[in-house]
């Protein structure tokens, strides 16, 4: 897997990690690691994009963003569980996974070598 892809899912879980942080912050080193949060997300995705299809880099940093978000919610502040978000949450999932499948980064497309 190429390293750009990592720091998608890196700056995904930094999402998941702010925007839990904006609702759930009551103290000042909970809004200072949802700032650092913020930062190192968007620092990331940056990285990504400037190696990778800024569209496909964005659409999946969203999608595991939103069901990485929907699961914590869940999971660690009691969000009531539905079928139906488990679901739609999978189905976003496949599409993510089906867009990394078929898109090659910039190396790939101009016969280069990954690092």
């Amino acid at each position: 897997m190429n390293k750009n892809w990592i720091y998608v899912i890196i700056a995904s879980v930094m999402e998941v990690a702010w925007v839990s942080g904006l609702k759930h912050s009551s103290n000042l080193v909970e809004w200072i690691l949802t700032i650092i949060s913020i930062a190192l997300s968007f620092w990331l995705l940056i990285i990504a994009s400037s190696k990778l299809p800024v569209g496909t880099v964005y659409a999946i940093f969203t999608g595991l963003g939103t069901a990485g978000t929907i699961t914590a919610e869940m999971v660690l502040y009691g969000e009531p569980f539905q079928l139906i978000k488990v679901l739609l949450i999978a189905l976003l999932l496949t599409g993510v996974i089906g867009l990394k499948m078929i898109t090659k980064d910039n190396q790939h497309a101009e016969g280069g070598k990954t690092k």
